[in-house]
């Protein structure tokens, strides 16, 4: 073999074990900071109890990140001015979200226990399943190692989060491009108000609270999804929607050197 096929053949290997090592994996922390699950995990069996509605408010705040720009915690920044747009946070589908600072309460202890290792999109995505399991949710893996975006924009929130009057062919599409299909479709849409069956049976007697809602029964597959999981159990129901958060928490992160770990939340790095 010549040195440049030798060379290229050992970049190619280099270049595999980098990509392998740059993905998320569990207990991404275990050796950085060993406590920062258990922390997180505290915190919230400690706040979220008091504030129960919290928790669908913070799977949510998850959902619109993981939606514009992948998950990498860009949902969180303010405006400063240094910045030349308006951020996701002041977009209209955002304007309604909450438990921005929920999240900040934790970074503060995080970052009181190992100052500059764990992400702000790791802290979301953790923040949303621990919610969930403490008011009687389902609990999935959350595999952890991203790193914060640096970039937020406003029109980019406009643009990739459905808003409630979407038909079923744009919320497809808007899923599809993120990876997700029309089983997650359903699955995701009554995960931010309820965490039992009731949504997809109101679903069925046409009581869903926006167009978007109505949409799903507009679809022959849909529908007979949504029977399935209004005539199940809540456990078949918990162990589908294990599946997809899990599913959604990938959605375009950034690892390895891309990004940085955010010291403040709301704040890129100077």
């Amino acid at each position: 073999m010549s040195t440049f096929g030798l060379s290229f053949l050992v970049f190619c290997i280099l270049g595999i074990l980098d990509a392998s090592h740059a993905q998320l994996q569990l207990n991404f922390y275990a050796k950085s900071c060993p406590k920062a699950e258990k922390i997180i995990q505290d915190y919230v069996q400690m706040h979220i109890p008091k504030a129960p509605s919290l928790a669908a408010a913070l799977l949510r705040l998850q959902f619109h990140d993981c939606f514009v720009r992948g998950c990498d915690g860009s949902v969180l920044l303010n405006i400063t001015s240094s910045m030349k747009n308006q951020t996701e946070k002041v977009a209209i589908p955002n304007q309604t979200l909450r438990g921005f600072s929920f999240i900040d309460g934790v970074k503060k202890i995080v970052e009181a226990e190992c100052p500059g290792v764990v992400s702000c999109a790791d802290i979301v995505a953790l923040v949303a399943r621990d919610s969930v399991l403490v008011t009687g949710g389902p609990y999935w893996n959350v595999p952890t190692g991203r790193r914060d975006g640096k970039i937020s924009n406003a029109s980019e929130a406009l643009a990739n989060i459905p808003p409630p009057t979407s038909n079923l062919s744009s919320l497809q599409t808007s899923f599809a491009n993120k990876g997700l299909d029309l089983k997650d479709l359903v699955l995701l849409s009554g995960s931010f108000r309820t965490f039992d069956l009731s949504y997809y049976k109101l679903l069925l007697e046409r009581r869903g609270l926006f167009q978007s809602d109505a949409a799903l029964t507009t679809s022959a597959t849909a529908k007979s999804f949504i029977n399935q999981l209004a005539q199940g159990s809540l456990k078949e129901f918990n162990v589908e929607f294990a599946k997809v958060m899990e599913k959604m928490g990938r959605i375009e992160v950034k690892t390895g050197s891309a990004g940085e770990i955010r010291k403040q939340c709301a704040l890129v790095n100077n």
